[in-house]
């Protein structure tokens, strides 16, 4: 009989880090309910088992991947002044035919609907990105105003990105940056137009102001 081989030393953050990983795209692409923990655990390459030893339930799971996917800025930074621009344009850019997905509004997209999902995407939403562009806003109901930017965010990108309605797929990304500033600018209570080159409908370019 063969000497027995010496147990492989597992790496404990390695471990963890796969699992995440691994349950970012499932959730991502199957949403809270229809994503499997075993699936999770294969695609990792351990046990279903493993994954409840490293973070007790899929519920926590999920929590930590919400963590995860939010908190990185991705279409909300941090540029004061121009603001809405700089968002405008992002959003823009980020939702274009040929961009690559976005994870945090999938996970929204595919998550929000199941009862047990929907109070951790609430939370990661206001934790993360809704704290975020609301510590950016002056003036009162910075909240309120930072929600309804996001609205209109994730309005945006679902019709442009999911959807594909025509004429937003169809958008010269110059031109729908200015519209979305133009909106966004009630939220964020700048005034003017600060390096976003706008066009009415129909009409020529006209230099930022």
């Amino acid at each position: 009989m063969s000497p027995e081989q010496p147990a492989r030393k597992r790496d404990g953050a390695a471990t963890r880090e796969a699992i995440l990983a691994s349950a970012v795209t499932e959730f991502t692409e199957h949403g809270y309910a229809r994503a499997g923990v075993r699936q999770i655990a294969e695609r990792a390459g351990v046990t279903a088992m493993m994954i409840n030893r490293y973070f007790g339930s899929k519920e926590r799971l999920f929590a930590e991947v919400v963590d995860r996917v939010f908190a990185p800025p991705t279409v909300v930074g941090d540029r004061l002044p121009g603001l809405a621009d700089s968002v405008a344009r992002t959003l823009a850019e980020r939702t274009a035919p040929d961009a690559e997905r976005l994870d945090p509004f999938l996970l929204l997209l595919r998550s929000a609907s199941d009862p047990e999902a929907a109070d951790i995407v609430r939370r990661g939403i206001e934790t993360h990105v809704g704290t975020r562009l609301a510590g950016l806003l002056e003036g009162s109901d910075a909240e309120v105003r930072a929600q309804l930017g996001l609205a209109l965010l994730a309005g945006t990108w679902l019709l442009r990105s999911i959807v594909g309605t025509t004429a937003l797929a169809e958008a010269d990304n110059d031109h729908l940056a200015g519209l979305i500033a133009d909106m966004l600018r009630p939220v964020t209570q700048e005034t003017g137009r600060t390096g976003i080159a706008h066009r009415s409908v129909g009409g020529p370019a006209d230099s930022a102001e």
